[in-house]
């Protein structure tokens, strides 16, 4: 496996949502970012993940799809503190007890 070449996250971004024609994605269009690593966050943080399958980045002439995307947030070099999305609460069955 060859090295990846550095990746500069302050280049601008455009975000694309997955073209699927039989079904139509509520509040997700097209978005164009100041930097990179504000469009990997919106991406990761703030899209659902139904949104996100399908969709891609497309920073100066590369192209990232959702691993793509997903390795570029888990990178070691992303600038941006992480939020994780909001997983549903845990069942707690001892506090029922």
């Amino acid at each position: 496996m060859r090295p990846l070449r550095p990746f500069n996250f302050n280049t601008s971004a455009e975000l694309f949502p997955a073209a699927i024609r039989k079904k139509k994605r509520a509040g997700f269009t097209y978005r164009r970012f100041g930097t990179a690593a504000e469009a990997v966050q919106f991406a990761m943080e703030q899209l659902p993940t139904d949104s996100l399958n399908g969709a891609y980045l497309q920073v100066e002439e590369a192209r990232f799809d959702q691993n793509g995307i997903r390795s570029l947030y888990e990178s070691e070099a992303f600038p941006l503190p992480r939020r994780r999305k909001a997983e549903p609460a845990a069942n707690t069955d001892a506090d029922a007890a």
